[in-house]
C-alpha cells in the first residue's frame, strides 16, 4: 500500500516508466507474443460479456444485448491491433519476420543453401583456426606478469657470424652486477637434462630444466603449492631440492599440496620437493617436467669460454628496450677490454622474450594464416558469385513485390538479412570446423616458446569468428542485394531477362580473383613440396635402415667412475650382440638428430691458437662399434678401438669437414688438437654426418673413445644405445630392456625408436606445413572450379535464346561447346596471368622456408598454371555440354 499511497497520504503514486523499462517490456512482449495475444483476446471477450450482461439486465434480448455491446465497445479487432501497437517492438518484429522469411527461402533452395553454407564454413573455419594459432604464438601476451617488460639476453659473436649464442657464468654474473636497466636477471642452462626418476614404480626418464632462483622472480611466477628456489638453494653444497611440474606432481602423488615435502630419487640422489609449478608453466621449454637449482661450481666460475647459459631479465618500468640495449652495449665494451682473450668479439643482444622462437617458426605461422586468409577471400568471392546469381534468378520475384507496393528499403533489408543468415549459419559451421582443426595445429607451435602446445579455444576465437562472419555478410551481401533491388523493374517481369552487363562483368572479375588466389596457394604448396623433396634427398652421412635406438640413464655419482661405466657398457653390449639378428651394437653420447649439447672451439698448435677464430665442433664419446653400427665411412686412418682405454694415448677421430678446415690438403693423422680442454691426437677421419638437422651444412664432429672420458665431462658419458639388426629391429626392444635391467635394475629405458623415424621426424614440421597449405590449396581449387561452373551455368541460362537461334541458323554443336569452353578457359588464363607476379612476391616472402628452391622456380609455376587450367576446364565442361544440347525449337517457342 505504501508503494501506491505516499507516506504523506497524498494519494496514488505511480512509478515512472523509463525508456529502458519500456524497451525491456517490449522485448519481453515479443518473446511472449502468443501468450499476450491470448490474454488480450480473453480481456476483450470479458469486456464484451460484461457489456452484454448489463444490457440483459436492462431487459434486452440476447441478440439486441450483443449488438448493443459491440456498438458501445467498438471493433474488437481494431482494439486488439491498437493494443499491440502499444507494446510491439516494431524493429525487432520486422527483423524476426525477415529472419523467418529468409529461413523459408533457404529451405526452398536446399542446393543453394548447402553450397553457400559449405563455402562460407570452409573459409571461416580455416581462417579462424589459423587465427587461433597466430594468436597463440604471436599475439597473445606470454603467461607471465607484465610480459612486455621481459627480455632474453644473448651473447653475440658477429665477427664469427653468430648473432645469438649462450654466455658463460662469469659473463652472466658481470651482466647482472653491472647493468642498471633491469629489476632482476635470471639464468638457465640452454638445454634440458634427462634425469632418471626411480622409487615410483618402473624407473622413468624426465626432462629437467636447470635454473637459478632469479628466473622465477623475473618471470613473476608463483608456485601452485610450496615455494620456488631462493638464493640459498643456488649455493654449492646446499640441500638437493626440486620443483615439480603440475602434471608430474599429480601423477606421482595424486595432489599438488601432498607433493610438497616428499622425497624423490633423481639419478640415485634424494631430492626434496619444495614446490609445484602452476598448470601450463612451460619455461624455458614446454618439454620441461621438473626444475633443479643452477649452482655455479668453482670450475664453472673460472672459465669465460664455457658458454652454457641464457639469461632472462625484467626491464625497469622507466627503461625502454633501446635504453637497455645501449646499457648492455657499454657493458659488452667493458668486458671486451677486461677479458680480451674470451670476449674480444663478444657483444650482448637484448631481445623480447617472445622472440625466442626462430624466424622460420614465425614465418611458418604467418604463412599458414596468410594461406587461410587467401582461402577466406576465395570463399567469400564464391559466396558473392552465388548471391549475384541468385539475385538474377529472383529478379522476377523482386519485381512483382515492388509492383504490388513493397518498399525498396524493406526489400534491401530483407535481402541483407538473408545474407546474414547464410553467414551466421556458415560461421557456426566454420567455428565447429575450427574447434576440430585447432588441436591439429599444435604441431606447428614452436617448442622454444614458453607456452602450451595446444592453442586455446576461448572467447578470442569466438570473437574473431563472429567478426569475420559479420564482415563477410556485409562485404559480400550488399552488392547482390543492391543489384536485386536496382534492376527489378517491369522488364524483369518478362520471361526472358536481358544479359547482366555490368553485373556479369563483376562476377567474371570475382571468378578471375578466385583463380588467381588459387594459383598463389598452388605455387606456395608446390615450392614447399620441392623444398621437402630436397630435404629428404639430403644424405645424412649414415645408414638409417635397420637401426634401433634407445636411451638409458647413467646417473652420477653412481657412474662417475670409469670402471662402473665400463662394466655397464660391457654387460649391455654383450647381451645385445647375442640377440638373434643383431649385427652390431654401440653406445654414444647422443644419437644423431637428438643433439643436446653445445659446440666447442677446436685449436691446433701452429694452425689456429685463438679460440675466438677457431672452428667449432660437436664432441661425442663412443664405444668402438659405433661407426660400423651407423655405417659412417672411414676416410683416412682408423676408428676408435678396444685398445683406446685410459692407459693408452688419448686419441680422437674427426669429421672430414673439420680436417679440411684445420689441415686443408694435408694428412691430419698424428696431428694434435685441443677441444673443451681435452688434448688429443688425431688417428682417423670419418665422413660428415648430420647431427642437428638435415638442412644446412653439417656440423664438424670429434669422436673420443668412451674409455678415455675419465671423471670429467661426465655429461658426455655415452647413454644412447644403437643396434643394427637384420630383422625388424623393434621386436628386440623387450629383450634389450630386460638386458639393461639385468645390468642395472634402476635404469630407465626411454625413447625406443627406429633411426629411420628419427631422421624422418626432422622433416615433420615441413610435412605439417605442407599438409596445411596443401589442404588450403585443394579447397581453393575446388571453390574456384565451383565458381567457374556457377558463372558459366548462369551464362548458359542467360544466353539460352541466343544459343537456340545460333543452332537454328546452322551452328554446329561443337561450335557452341568450344564457345563456352573458351570463355571459361579465358577466365582461367587471365587469373593465371594476374597470379604469377603475386605468387612471386609471396614466394620471396617465404624464402626462409624454401631449402634449396628458388622463389621463381619455373617448373612449379608451370605446374600450378597447368593445374589451374585443368581446374578451369573441369568447372567449364558441364555448363558447356549443357549449352551444346539446347533444343532450338523448344527455346524459340518458349520465348
Amino acid at each position: 500500500m505504501a508503494e501506491i499511497c505516499g507516506s504523506d497520504g497524498a494519494g496514488p503514486r505511480f512509478s515512472k516508466v523509463t525508456p529502458m523499462r519500456e524497451w525491456w517490456s517490449k522485448l519481453r512482449a515479443v518473446l511472449t507474443r502468443d501468450s499476450l495475444d491470448e490474454d488480450l483476446r480473453a480481456e476483450v471477450d470479458a469486456h464484451l460479456q460484461m457489456e452484454m450482461d448489463a444490457n440483459l439486465d436492462r431487459g434486452m434480448t440476447p441478440k439486441d444485448a450483443l449488438e448493443a455491446a459491440r456498438r458501445n465497445f467498438g471493433n474488437p479487432t481494431i482494439i486488439q491491433e491498437s493494443s499491440r501497437e502499444a507494446w510491439m517492438f516494431h524493429g525487432l518484429e520486422t527483423l524476426l519476420q525477415d529472419v523467418r522469411y529468409g529461413l523459408r527461402i533457404l529451405r526452398r533452395s536446399p542446393g543453394f543453401a548447402l553450397t553457400a553454407l559449405s563455402v562460407i564454413g570452409l573459409g571461416i573455419g580455416a581462417t579462424t583456426a589459423a587465427f587461433t594459432l597466430l594468436d597463440h604464438v604471436l599475439l597473445r601476451p606470454l603467461p607471465f606478469a607484465h610480459p612486455a617488460r621481459l627480455v632474453t639476453l644473448y651473447q653475440t659473436e658477429l665477427a664469427n657470424g653468430v648473432p645469438r649464442t649462450q654466455t658463460s657464468p662469469p659473463n652472466f654474473l658481470d651482466w647482472r652486477a653491472m647493468s642498471k636497466s633491469f629489476d632482476s636477471m635470471g639464468a638457465y642452462i640452454s638445454i634440458l637434462f634427462s634425469v632418471n626418476l626411480s622409487g615410483h614404480g618402473s624407473p622413468v626418464r624426465l626432462d629437467s630444466a636447470v635454473v637459478n632462483s632469479d628466473v622465477f622472480k623475473t618471470l613473476g611466477v608463483r608456485p601452485a603449492a610450496g615455494r620456488v628456489f631462493t638464493a640459498q638453494d643456488d649455493r654449492v653444497g646446499a640441500a638437493n631440492v626440486v620443483l615439480l611440474g603440475n602434471n608430474l606432481a599429480i601423477a606421482l602423488f595424486g595432489d599438488t599440496a601432498r607433493a610438497v615435502g616428499q622425497i624423490v630419487s633423481l639419478d640415485n640422489q634424494a631430492h626434496t620437493v619444495i614446490g609445484v609449478m602452476p598448470p601450463g608453466f612451460a619455461f624455458p621449454s614446454r618439454h620441461a617436467q621438473l626444475w633443479v637449482p643452477l649452482r655455479f661450481s668453482p670450475a664453472l666460475l673460472s672459465s669465460r669460454s664455457n658458454h652454457i647459459l641464457f639469461a632472462v631479465a625484467r626491464l625497469r618500468p622507466e627503461v625502454s628496450m633501446q635504453q637497455a640495449r645501449a646499457d648492455m652495449d657499454v657493458i659488452a665494451g667493458q668486458l671486451q677490454r677486461a677479458y680480451p682473450k674470451d670476449n674480444a668479439h663478444s657483444g650482448i643482444a637484448v631481445v623480447d622474450l617472445r622472440d625466442m622462437m626462430s624466424p622460420q617458426s614465425r614465418l611458418l605461422v604467418l604463412a599458414v594464416f596468410g594461406a587461410a586468409f587467401c582461402l577466406m577471400l576465395i570463399a567469400c568471392t564464391n559466396l558473392a558469385n552465388l548471391l549475384f546469381a541468385r539475385a538474377r534468378v529472383r529478379r522476377q520475384e523482386i519485381a512483382v513485390r515492388i509492383a504490388i507496393g513493397a518498399a525498396h528499403e524493406r526489400l534491401l533489408r530483407q535481402l541483407l538479412t538473408e545474407s546474414l543468415i547464410v553467414a551466421i549459419l556458415g560461421g557456426a559451421l566454420g567455428l565447429l570446423m575450427a574447434v576440430i582443426a585447432t588441436p591439429l595445429l599444435a604441431r606447428l607451435v614452436p617448442a622454444a616458446l614458453p607456452i602450451g602446445a595446444t592453442p586455446e579455444v576461448d572467447w578470442r576465437m569466438f570473437g574473431f569468428a563472429a567478426a569475420v562472419t559479420l564482415s563477410t555478410s556485409l562485404a559480400f551481401g550488399v552488392g547482390p542485394a543492391l543489384q536485386s533491388c536496382r534492376h527489378a523493374d517491369l522488364q524483369a517481369l518478362r520471361f526472358r531477362s536481358p544479359n547482366g552487363g555490368r553485373t556479369d562483368r563483376l562476377r567474371a572479375v570475382l571468378v578471375l580473383a578466385e583463380v588467381a588466389g588459387t594459383v598463389v596457394l598452388l605455387v606456395g604448396a608446390g615450392l614447399l613440396v620441392k623444398a621437402l623433396w630436397r630435404v629428404q634427398a639430403v644424405d645424412p652421412g649414415f645408414r638409417t635402415e635397420g637401426v634401433l635406438t634407445l636411451r638409458t640413464a647413467l646417473p652420477m655419482p653412481k657412474y662417475s667412475a670409469p670402471t662402473a661405466r665400463r662394466d655397464f657398457y660391457s654387460r649391455v653390449l654383450t647381451g645385445a650382440r647375442g640377440l638373434p639378428g643383431v649385427a652390431s651394437a654401440a653406445y654414444v653420447s647422443y644419437q644423431p638428430m637428438e643433439f643436446a649439447s653445445g659446440r666447442f672451439a677446436v685449436t691446433a698448435p701452429g694452425v689456429v691458437d685463438d679460440p675466438l677464430s677457431a672452428p667449432k665442433a660437436i664432441i661425442h664419446f663412443v664405444t668402438p662399434d659405433f661407426f660400423a653400427t651407423l655405417g659412417i665411412p672411414l676416410r683416412r686412418g682408423r676408428y676408435v678401438s678396444d685398445h683406446d682405454d685410459e692407459t693408452a694415448p688419448f686419441v680422437a677421430v674427426i669429421s672430414e669437414s673439420l680436417s679440411q678446415r684445420l689441415w686443408p690438403g694435408q694428412d691430419p693423422i698424428g696431428r694434435r688438437l685441443n677441444v673443451a680442454g681435452l688434448d688429443r691426437t688425431v688417428v682417423g677421419v670419418a665422413g660428415d654426418i648430420a647431427v642437428r638437422r638435415l638442412e644446412g651444412e653439417s656440423d664438424a664432429q670429434i669422436y673420443f673413445p668412451s674409455e678415455q672420458l675419465g671423471t670429467t665431462s661426465t655429461y658426455y658419458a655415452p647413454k644412447d644405445l644403437v643396434i643394427r639388426a637384420s630383422d625388424t629391429p623393434l621386436v628386440l626392444a623387450p629383450a634389450l630392456t630386460k638386458i639393461i635391467h639385468e645390468a642395472d635394475p634402476e635404469q630407465a629405458v626411454s625413447d625406443v625408436r627406429l633411426l629411420e623415424d628419427i631422421v624422418a621426424s626432422q622433416t615433420a614440421p615441413r610435412r605439417d606445413q605442407l599438409l596445411v597449405l596443401g589442404i588450403f590449396a585443394a579447397i581453393a581449387s575446388l571453390l574456384a572450379a565451383v565458381g567457374i561452373h556457377g558463372l558459366l551455368s548462369f551464362t548458359v541460362l542467360a544466353r539460352t535464346h541466343e544459343v537456340g537461334v545460333r543452332v537454328a541458323l546452322g551452328a554446329a554443336r561443337s561450335t557452341i561447346l568450344r564457345m563456352f569452353l573458351r570463355q571459361g578457359l579465358a577466365l582461367g588464363a587471365a587469373g593465371v596471368v594476374v597470379a604469377v607476379p603475386l605468387a612471386y612476391v609471396v614466394a620471396r616472402g617465404m624464402k626462409a622456408l624454401l631449402f634449396g628452391v628458388e622463389p621463381g622456380d619455373p617448373l612449379i609455376y608451370g605446374f600450378a598454371a597447368l593445374l589451374a587450367m585443368v581446374m578451369t576446364l573441369a568447372g567449364s565442361l558441364r555448363p558447356a555440354l549443357r549449352a551444346s544440347i539446347i533444343d532450338p525449337a523448344i527455346t524459340i517457342r518458349t520465348e
